[in-house]
């Protein structure tokens, strides 16, 4: 048992110390900084934020370092969350961004809602928050989220695969990254998701990107056979489903890339042709 503990122990220490970057936080004029705060783990996560734990950990969270910038009764948070790799960190951050928010050149990407600042870059999401109302202090909070992108290692691009979605009739700000259970289906992992509007239509399309093509071959199987649908094994195909949870499905998949569509109707297959043809040639 003893021997077990220690195992677990090394390999806890080896997988933070593999995630971690070293790094100080940085410091703000006129504010008391305090970082005595312990650094978060996937075990003890649930201590710090109970209630998206499990979100977190399911977009790969490594650690979380966190720190505290005092002015009198101003008090501005800053908290750094290291997850495993940029699209993780981007996953993460799409779910909880709203095309509503105010957005800002930070990081790869960044937005202002009341009283909080929240950006990625490279394999970090970070938060920046205060509920003063003061505008030298929420300059401040800008500042300190300036600071923190620059000291941060890592790419400041958006995600390459994003730019697989066809730009026609897609609304800004509303793609994302679903690491699992992608339209609640266990089988369906690792997908984009973008939103559309054609005319009086809206539908989301979603890419998955496998290793292989047998490994997408499979995940396209699984779906059919979820709908009663026999596919016939190829490297690439294009069906129409009834899936019992999302409507009508089309489903496409070509070589290690699959395209699915939801939103439209039966009757509106060349409309979905459309996308999944740019998305695969």
């Amino acid at each position: 048992m003893l021997h077990r503990f220690i195992t677990a122990a090394v390999l806890v220490t080896v997988f933070t110390t593999a995630f971690a970057q070293e790094f100080s936080f940085p410091e703000l004029p006129g504010y008391r900084k305090n970082t005595d705060f312990p650094v978060f783990l996937p075990a003890n996560l649930w201590d710090f934020n109970d209630g998206a734990a499990e979100t977190y950990l399911a977009y790969g969270f490594a650690d979380l370092h966190v720190a505290e910038y005092k002015k009198g009764k101003n008090v501005i948070k800053l908290e750094i969350y290291h997850h495993s790799d940029h699209t993780m960190a981007f996953g993460i951050y799409s779910t909880e961004r709203s095309p509503s928010f105010r957005y800002m050149n930070l990081g790869s990407q960044g937005y202002i809602a009341e009283g909080a600042i929240n950006f990625f870059k490279g394999n970090y999401y970070v938060k920046v928050r205060t509920y003063s109302k003061n505008e030298k202090t929420l300059e401040s909070s800008r500042s300190l989220a300036l600071s923190t992108a620059a000291m941060l290692e890592g790419s400041n691009d958006m995600p390459q695969p994003l730019t697989l979605f066809p730009p026609a009739g897609k609304k800004t700000n509303e793609e994302m990254y679903i690491n699992q259970n992608v339209l609640g289906h266990k089988f369906l992992n690792k997908a984009f998701k973008a939103n559309y509007v054609e005319g009086p239509d809206s539908f989301s399309v979603f890419i998955l990107l496998t290793a292989a093509p047998d490994e997408a071959w499979k995940s396209a199987e699984a779906y059919l056979a979820s709908a009663g649908t026999e596919a016939i094994e190829s490297s690439s195909g294009k069906y129409v489903l009834t899936d019992g949870y999302n409507g009508t499905i089309f489903l496409a998949w070509k070589e290690k890339r699959i395209v699915i569509i939801s939103g439209l109707s039966k009757d509106q297959a060349e409309l979905a042709d459309q996308y999944t043809s740019e998305i695969l040639k």
